[in-house]
């Protein structure tokens, strides 16, 4: 019993023991915050408000060493921090051929941002520019989607595209290289409702410095159910010769078509133009005439003609 009870008293003085020792050390670490040192660290540089005529390509100095002065506290939570200052860029001076910033402009600007730290010293170099001349152009977006119908099923005017096109800004030997703007590729499967979604633009890496007004654009479309119906239309020969006529086999063609239930009910064969053309025969002994669709109603978005060709009797009057 005598030495349980000696465990035990033995166990709390090492717990009592441990406790002084980390609130002693807690203390000493906290005083130790509390005084001012000195250390040299790297900035990166952030350059902002570049003129919208103008496109930085290349600055002097992408960092700058400086020596500051703050209190342990603040040195520790500047450790965590991002250590980048902005510089800015409409405080650039004009000089010959030379965009410049002066080594006292850009102090004051990194001065204000270390906020309670205190800058004791910085790179003495000036910061200086190059620049190109800024060039807009306005240009189309092509869809590089794939749209996979559902059997049965067809787009009502085909894929839209919002914006339909964009402005791009950049160098003019990059500008002057872009026709059209597409969209990253994509597959859209099993499409059977109308359907609506975003997709990213498609940049090359060839324009480095060329910024585009969007990013994304929506693609959509309406989606249908379609149906099918024959119909017979007759045939209409253009371009005889004066003083003849013509007689055609088959003198009627049927036409597949496709669209809506509705749209097909009213359906007329006047509503079609089939023509053979003479003018296109040619004087090889094949009296046939190849046949072409010029005319159907708009609410139809399919035909296939079951006879592309027909063959042809020309008399004299």
């Amino acid at each position: 019993m005598l030495k349980r009870i000696k465990s035990g008293l033995n166990k709390r003085k090492v717990k009592i023991f441990l406790l002084f020792l980390i609130c002693s050390g807690l203390a000493w670490f906290i005083s130790k915050l509390s005084d001012s040192y000195t250390s040299r660290t790297t900035f990166d540089l952030v350059y902002t408000n570049v003129p919208d005529s103008l496109l930085l390509t290349n600055a002097s100095k992408k960092y700058v060493d400086v020596k500051l002065k703050a209190s342990g506290f603040q040195f520790l939570w500047f450790n965590f921090k991002n250590k980048k200052v902005k510089i800015d860029v409409s405080a650039m001076e004009y000089r010959g051929a030379s965009y410049f910033v002066p080594q006292n402009v850009y102090t004051k600007q990194i001065d204000r941002q270390v906020g309670s730290m205190t800058l004791l010293d910085i790179d003495k170099d000036t910061l200086f520019f190059r620049f190109s001349e800024v060039y807009n152009k306005k240009v189309p977006v092509i869809s590089s989607a794939t749209i996979e119908l559902v059997q049965n099923y067809l787009l009502q005017g085909g894929v839209l595209l919002q914006p339909d096109s964009i402005t791009v800004r950049g160098p003019k030997n990059e500008i002057d290289t872009i026709k059209e703007v597409q969209t990253l590729k994509m597959v859209l499967p099993e499409i059977a409702s109308d359907f609506s979604k975003n997709i990213s633009l498609y940049k090359p890496a060839a324009l480095k410095n060329t910024t585009f007004s969007e990013n994304t654009v929506r693609i959509s479309g309406k989606v249908f159910l379609f149906s099918e119906k024959e119909i017979k239309v007759p045939v209409t020969v253009v371009n005889l010769p004066e003083g003849t006529q013509v007689k055609t086999f088959p003198s009627t063609v049927t036409i597949l078509c496709k669209a809506q239930r509705d749209a097909l009910k009213d359906l007329k064969a006047s509503d079609f133009e089939l023509i053979a053309d003479y003018a296109s025969v040619k004087d090889n002994g094949n009296n046939t005439m190849g046949l072409q669709l010029r005319k159907k109603p708009k609410t139809v978005f399919s035909t296939r003609l079951l006879e592309i060709e027909v063959e042809f009797i020309l008399t004299r009057e």
